[in-house]
Protein backbone atom coordinates (compact mmCIF):
# COMPACT_ATOMS: atom_id res chain seq x y z
CA UNK A 1 0.00 0.00 0.00
CA UNK A 2 1.44 3.61 -0.45
CA UNK A 3 0.01 6.68 0.56
CA UNK A 4 1.21 10.20 0.29
CA UNK A 5 -0.22 13.82 1.36
CA UNK A 6 1.16 17.16 0.61
CA UNK A 7 1.92 19.43 3.64
CA UNK A 8 3.18 22.47 2.51
CA UNK A 9 6.56 21.85 0.90
CA UNK A 10 6.63 18.51 3.28
CA UNK A 11 5.87 15.50 0.72
CA UNK A 12 4.64 12.41 2.59
CA UNK A 13 4.88 8.57 1.01
CA UNK A 14 4.58 5.52 3.08
CA UNK A 15 4.47 2.39 1.19
CA UNK A 16 3.05 -0.61 3.05
CA UNK A 17 2.90 -3.90 1.73
CA UNK A 18 -0.42 -5.51 3.03
CA UNK A 19 -3.18 -2.86 4.42
CA UNK A 20 -3.68 -3.21 8.26
CA UNK A 21 -0.39 -5.29 8.60
CA UNK A 22 2.55 -2.88 8.96
CA UNK A 23 5.55 -0.96 6.68
CA UNK A 24 7.78 -2.71 5.04
CA UNK A 25 11.20 -1.46 4.77
CA UNK A 26 13.44 -1.56 1.18
CA UNK A 27 15.58 -4.89 1.60
CA UNK A 28 13.85 -6.75 4.24
CA UNK A 29 11.22 -9.44 2.92
CA UNK A 30 7.39 -9.61 3.92
CA UNK A 31 5.51 -6.94 6.29
CA UNK A 32 7.24 -5.12 9.12
CA UNK A 33 5.32 -3.36 11.64
CA UNK A 34 6.10 0.89 11.90
CA UNK A 35 5.74 2.62 15.15
CA UNK A 36 5.10 6.58 15.36
CA UNK A 37 8.79 7.10 16.36
CA UNK A 38 9.98 5.29 13.42
CA UNK A 39 7.98 6.85 10.87
CA UNK A 40 9.12 10.10 12.62
CA UNK A 41 12.86 8.90 12.11
CA UNK A 42 12.16 8.14 8.57
CA UNK A 43 10.79 11.04 7.82
CA UNK A 44 13.35 13.09 9.00
CA UNK A 45 15.79 11.20 7.07
CA UNK A 46 14.09 11.61 3.84
CA UNK A 47 14.08 15.44 4.72
CA UNK A 48 16.99 16.85 6.16
CA UNK A 49 16.46 20.21 6.15
CA UNK A 50 13.89 19.59 8.61
CA UNK A 51 14.64 19.09 12.57
CA UNK A 52 12.99 15.75 14.39
CA UNK A 53 11.57 17.19 16.50
CA UNK A 54 9.40 19.47 14.15
CA UNK A 55 8.83 16.61 12.18
CA UNK A 56 7.51 14.96 15.54
CA UNK A 57 5.48 18.14 15.99
CA UNK A 58 3.58 17.83 12.16
CA UNK A 59 3.23 13.80 12.73
CA UNK A 60 1.50 14.41 16.20
CA UNK A 61 -0.59 17.39 14.47
CA UNK A 62 -1.99 15.51 11.70
CA UNK A 63 -2.80 12.10 14.30
CA UNK A 64 -4.84 14.40 17.13
CA UNK A 65 -6.58 16.52 13.85
CA UNK A 66 -7.48 12.57 12.78
CA UNK A 67 -8.44 11.89 16.51
CA UNK A 68 -10.54 14.55 17.62
CA UNK A 69 -12.21 14.66 14.16
CA UNK A 70 -12.90 10.95 14.87
CA UNK A 71 -14.21 11.55 18.32
CA UNK A 72 -16.61 14.24 16.70
CA UNK A 73 -18.24 12.10 14.44
CA UNK A 74 -16.76 13.49 11.65
CA UNK A 75 -15.20 11.47 8.33
CA UNK A 76 -11.36 12.10 7.34
CA UNK A 77 -10.66 11.53 3.70
CA UNK A 78 -7.08 11.73 2.23
CA UNK A 79 -7.90 11.75 -1.08
CA UNK A 80 -6.09 8.93 -3.00
CA UNK A 81 -5.02 7.15 0.23
CA UNK A 82 -8.08 6.46 2.62
CA UNK A 83 -11.02 7.41 4.78
CA UNK A 84 -11.25 7.24 8.03
CA UNK A 85 -14.85 7.29 10.00
CA UNK A 86 -16.43 6.04 12.87
CA UNK A 87 -18.81 2.96 12.74
CA UNK A 88 -21.61 2.19 15.71
CA UNK A 89 -22.02 -1.82 16.78
CA UNK A 90 -25.29 -2.00 18.31
CA UNK A 91 -25.54 -4.09 21.61
CA UNK A 92 -25.51 -8.06 20.74
CA UNK A 93 -25.10 -11.58 22.49
CA UNK A 94 -21.49 -12.90 22.39
CA UNK A 95 -20.08 -15.96 24.29
CA UNK A 96 -17.34 -16.02 26.39
CA UNK A 97 -14.66 -18.55 24.38
CA UNK A 98 -13.05 -20.43 27.23
CA UNK A 99 -16.50 -21.60 28.75
CA UNK A 100 -18.76 -20.83 26.01
CA UNK A 101 -20.96 -18.63 28.51
CA UNK A 102 -23.22 -15.95 26.70
CA UNK A 103 -21.87 -12.91 27.64
CA UNK A 104 -23.62 -9.33 26.86
CA UNK A 105 -21.72 -7.10 24.74
CA UNK A 106 -22.60 -3.36 24.82
CA UNK A 107 -22.79 -0.95 22.10
CA UNK A 108 -20.09 0.98 20.92
CA UNK A 109 -18.26 3.14 18.22
CA UNK A 110 -15.24 1.34 16.48
CA UNK A 111 -12.79 3.17 13.95
CA UNK A 112 -12.90 1.94 10.63
CA UNK A 113 -10.81 2.97 7.54
CA UNK A 114 -11.40 2.14 3.89
CA UNK A 115 -9.11 2.30 1.07
CA UNK A 116 -9.43 4.56 -1.76
CA UNK A 117 -9.54 3.66 -5.26
CA UNK A 118 -6.39 4.83 -6.41
CA UNK A 119 -4.89 2.77 -3.33
CA UNK A 120 -6.91 -0.23 -4.27
CA UNK A 121 -5.53 0.53 -8.00
CA UNK A 122 -1.99 0.35 -6.82
CA UNK A 123 -2.36 -2.77 -4.51
CA UNK A 124 -3.97 -4.57 -7.50
CA UNK A 125 -1.71 -3.70 -10.13
CA UNK A 126 1.49 -5.22 -8.19
CA UNK A 127 -0.34 -8.51 -7.20
CA UNK A 128 -1.02 -8.50 -10.98
CA UNK A 129 2.02 -7.94 -12.67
Amino acid sequence: MTGSCRFGTLDLSIDCQAPGVGFSYPGLSGPKKMIKSELIERIAERYPHLFVRDVEKIVNAILEEISGALERGDRVELRGFGAFSVKHRDPRDGRNPRTGEAVAVESKNVPFFKTGKDMRKRLNEKHQA
